[in-house]
This record gives structure tokens, C-alpha cells and sequence, in this order.
């Protein structure tokens, strides 16, 4: 490979290629960062994630920067046993071949994945898609350790979240399309057939009578990993291991323990901001501050109050507009000059 203009190690790489990289860090990570704030799915997050970097792929690849992704975060298993290309492992899995490649990866993370997270909660869902898609590239490198070629796409995450789901739910019924419907189908029937697709394509490759770019090997490493880690991973999760409720009654203990965890970070409305200062509020102000103490222990009453005080009072500091600001559920008042003035409750 010496001799070529590709970026390929560190050395290679240029200021605009380290820009190139940091805003394809910066596009893969924001989804994330904006769902843990605001207590949303991990996994629509992923898909989000996944559908960004693919168009910003799109855009490297025709030019916006003189680098070219493929090359430096694929996976290249030649390459795998050099500590400084370790991150060929993670990154090559928020790249793909195309639109339809990024799409068949997508369906899956979306349909089965969210279903998953509301059983197992999103830090164990997070756990075991870094599992699968580490599952898949390790698989892919111990099969093929000489090659050159570039792998890369989030399939063996995807069947890490069917390998999961089989593991601990198999008799949940997902939609997801099937033998040409889309309907509930039970995920060890999902999972058996997937993988048994991959199993039967791998076996045409060895005799002889089959090919295929597609990386198999990949799937499979990806499903037996997180199939192999995912009761140990799910224990202590929302939902019981083999729980046979319906997923619609999973996700509500899921919702159940995301609102009681927004519940018990809600602020004491003992003392405010305005008595502190010694600015006691008066009048429509006074009346709201007492409705908010006395309902204000449910997450939407005391929005809704909050909501009512923060068109009655200025900031205690500087005098400036107050505004509410949710984060997740939990509701608070904050001043629109610094939120040094005011956090409140």
C-alpha cells in the first residue's frame, strides 16, 4: 500500500483531514449528546446518527474535503494488530457502502432496537451494540487477517441487537418485515431466520457455488457475541429476563422507572430565589409560588406552574426575563441573562 496518497495512518493525515475527522466525530456524536439530555432512546438516536454520517460521508466522498473516509475509519484487517488503528473497530461501524446499505442496517436498529431498549434501558441497549459491532469486526479480522480491504457498515451491531433480543425476550412480537409481510413476529423467529439466511450464504461462499461482497462472517460474529453476553449484560434491567408481558406493558415499567428517576431529581420548593433576596413575590405571583408548593410534587403540574410563575416574576439578580427550560422531564426556571442568576427549583 506504500506509495499511494491515501490517508491510511496517522502520518499520512493532514490539518484538513484532522477536520474532516473532527466534524465526523463531532456529526456521530451529537445525536447522543442530545438524547442523554433530554432522557430520549439511544437506539432512534443511533439511527439518527447513522443517517448523518452516511450524508456526510456522501459529501467527503464527492469532494467537501480532500479526504477519503474509507480509507482511514474503515476496518482494514491487515492493519487490525497496529495499536494506533484500533479505532478501525468502532469508527468503521458509522460507515456504509450507500444509502440502501445504511437503510437495511437502520430498519433493524429501529424496529428491534427500541423495543430492546425499552426492556433492558438505554446504558445496557448502548452496551450491547458496541458489543455486536465489536463482535462482528473482531469475527471479520480472525477470518480474514491479511486483507487490504476495506470493511465496514453497522451490521453486526444490528444482529448483536437480534442476538440480544433472542437471548432474553425471545417470545416478544416486533413488527418487522418477513417473508414479504410486515407484521408481529416473534424474535426468535426473526433472529433464526436472519441468521439462518447468513449461515446458508456462508455455506454457497465455501463450496464454491456463491458470492458475495456481503461481510457474513461480520453478522454472525455480531449476533453470537452479544447473544453470548446479553443476560449477563440485561440483569437488574426494567424488565425480569424471559418476562412474557406484552412489549407495550415492558415499555411501561421502562417509562415507570425513566419518571421516577425524573421524580426524585425534582428540586425542593421549600425556599425561592425572591425570599432569599429578600424580594418576596406579591399578588398573581404570591398565588402561584403557594398553588406550585401545594402540586407541584407530579412532573406536569408543576410545569404548568412554573410555566404560569415565570410570566408573573423577573430574576431576583438582575431583574431580567425568566424562562423555563425542560431537561427531560424536570421542569425549571432559569434567567434568560444567566442561569448563574437563577436555577430554579
Amino acid at each position: 500500500m506504500a506509495g499511494t496518497d491515501y490517508e491510511i495512518l496517522w502520518s499520512d493525515l493532514t490539518t484538513g483531514d484532522y477536520l474532516a475527522i473532527a466534524l465526523f466525530l463531532a456529526i456521530a456524536t451529537a445525536p447522543y449528546v442530545v438524547a442523554a439530555k433530554q432522557q430520549t432512546s439511544l437506539a432512534l438516536a443511533t439511527v439518527l446518527s447513522l443517517l448523518l454520517v452516511t450524508f456526510y460521508q456522501m459529501l467527503l466522498e464527492q469532494g467537501l474535503f480532500d479526504f477519503e473516509p474509507r480509507t482511514f475509519l474503515s476496518l482494514i484487517p491487515a492493519l487490525a494488530s497496529e495499536p494506533t488503528q484500533a479505532h478501525r473497530f468502532i469508527t468503521a461501524a458509522w460507515l456504509h457502502s450507500g444509502w440502501i446499505h445504511v437503510l437495511g442496517n437502520i430498519i433493524v436498529i429501529a424496529l428491534a432496537g427500541v423495543p430492546l431498549e425499552q426492556r433492558m434501558g438505554p446504558r445496557r441497549w448502548m452496551a450491547i451494540y458496541i458489543i455486536g459491532l465489536l463482535g462482528g469486526n473482531i469475527a471479520w479480522t480472525l477470518v480474514h487477517p491479511n486483507s487490504w480491504i476495506p470493511a465496514l457498515g453497522a451490521s453486526g451491531a444490528a444482529f448483536g441487537i437480534l442476538g440480544a433480543y433472542m437471548a432474553c425476550w425471545p417470545e416478544d412480537r416486533i413488527e418487522f418485515p418477513m417473508l414479504f409481510f410486515i407484521r408481529p413476529w416473534p424474535v426468535w423467529m426473526i433472529a433464526a431466520f436472519r441468521l439462518g439466511l447468513e449461515v446458508y450464504n456462508m455455506y454457497q461462499i465455501e463450496i464454491g457455488t456463491g458470492f458475495s461482497n456481503v461481510a457474513h462472517m461480520a453478522h454472525l460474529g455480531g449476533f453470537m457475541l452479544a447473544w453470548a453476553l446479553a443476560r449477563t449484560i440485561a440483569r437488574g434491567a426494567p424488565s425480569p429476563l424471559d418476562d412474557s408481558s406484552d412489549i407495550s406493558i415492558a415499555g411501561s415499567s421502562a417509562s415507570k422507572a425513566v419518571r421516577a428517576a425524573a421524580i426524585a431529581r425534582m428540586g425542593s420548593l421549600e425556599s425561592d430565589p425572591w425570599s432569599e433576596a429578600g424580594k418576596a413575590l406579591e399578588g398573581e405571583a404570591a398565588r402561584i409560588m403557594r398553588r406550585l408548593r401545594e402540586e407541584g410534587d407530579e412532573l406536569e403540574t408543576r410545569r404548568a406552574w412554573l410555566e404560569e410563575l415565570a410570566e408573573q416574576v423577573v430574576c431576583p439578580v438582575c431583574e431580567g426575563e425568566v424562562l423555563t427550560k425542560l431537561q427531560g422531564e424536570n421542569c425549571t426556571l432559569r434567567c434568560v441573562i444567566s442561569s448563574k442568576h437563577i436555577r430554579w427549583p
